[in-house]
């Protein structure tokens, strides 16, 4: 029931320290799969603040996938999930009408992400995560990792998926996106969370500056390309532009991320805008959402529940990414 204010989950040298998802099966459309590829089978429970979870929703909007595979959304602030002990996490409105874009469980009658874990496995004993994705016909859950879900929903609901031809992890860019999405992840995606959970200096510095490198790094890659492997939009777009829509908003401020903000990088933030702008990725972004969870749930870091200002961005605003493509 660990959360990153926990102090296992902080190294010695004070570092935060993420733990490894449990969960996961994966749907296959292999013969004799326990976990088919099934229209109205499966259930993602994802939160708009958390960008793991809501990059799962992305890929469930530009497969067109939200005809075969249901969606319920989370509160964007943690609550306590049981009377009978401290843990703070996701929860559900009791009503469609308590937060807007958060729905109830109606399909478990769950109150809380925690109970979904509960429901799945009687003795779980860690993290209560979105996202989660559900299987309605064994009444369990299939994944928590959010790299493996979006694998399957890139590939595996094909024949079922209004737009199946779209494919996020082409062979013959493979190895490429795994090589940017492991410096990405480590140094971007997670760094930002290195950066504002730090609970020493030196963790701090570490993070901070690997964090500022690999956004440069970025920035040289996309001053010469549309996309991060070239002039096709991958999943790796998507992985990154899930922590980038949030940085000026939430990470400058909240995690100390202050040395550039993203609107300072002219070719990282047109990119930004440029995914923002593909057909369903802007409804997987809820700034309001997105801003409460952070600064309001963070306790430890905000202890007052201040919710910063934020910089006025229109992400619908032209760019010039199509530049590279004329």
């Amino acid at each position: 029931m660990a959360t990153f204010a926990d102090p296992k989950l902080i190294s010695e040298a004070g570092a935060l320290m993420r733990p490894a998802s449990v969960f996961r099966h994966f749907i296959s459309r292999d013969p004799g799969s326990t976990f088919p590829p099934e229209a109205g089978r499966y259930h993602l429970y994802v939160s708009y603040a958390c960008p793991w979870a809501s990059r799962c929703l992305a890929l469930l909007n530009i497969k067109g996938l939200r005809k075969a595979i249901s969606v319920t959304v989370t509160k964007s602030v943690f609550e306590r999930t049981k009377d009978t002990d401290e843990h703070m996490g996701w929860v559900f409105p009791s009503s469609s009408t308590e937060e807007d874009g958060a729905e109830p469980d109606t399909l478990n009658g769950a109150k809380t992400v925690r109970e979904l874990y509960e429901l799945a496995s009687a003795d779980y004993t860690g993290r209560f995560t979105v996202p989660v994705l559900w299987d309605k016909k064994l009444k369990t859950i299939v994944n928590n990792e959010s790299s493996e879900i979006i694998r399957m929903f890139n590939s595996e609901f094909n024949e079922i998926a209004d737009n199946p031809d779209l494919d996020l992890y082409p062979p013959q860019l493979r190895a490429q996106i795994d090589e940017i999405n492991e410096w990405t992840y480590n140094d971007i995606n997670n760094g930002v969370y290195k950066c504002g959970f730090a609970q020493k200096q030196g963790a701090y510095n570490e993070a901070v500056t690997n964090l500022f490198n690999a956004l440069d790094k970025c920035e040289e890659i996309l001053s010469k390309q549309r996309y991060l492997c070239g002039d096709t939009v991958t999943e790796a777009d998507i992985r990154l532009f899930k922590t980038l829509i949030r940085f000026d908003a939430v990470y400058v401020v909240h995690f100390k991320c202050s040395k550039k903000a993203i609107r300072e990088y002219p070719n990282l933030f047109n990119y930004t805008k440029d995914i923002y702008q593909i057909p369903g990725i802007s409804s997987s972004v809820n700034m309001e959402h997105i801003r409460k969870h952070y600064f309001i749930s963070h306790t430890h870091i905000n202890p007052f529940a201040i919710v910063a200002a934020s910089p006025n961005i229109d992400f619908s605003s032209p760019h010039d990414r199509d530049r590279f493509t004329k």
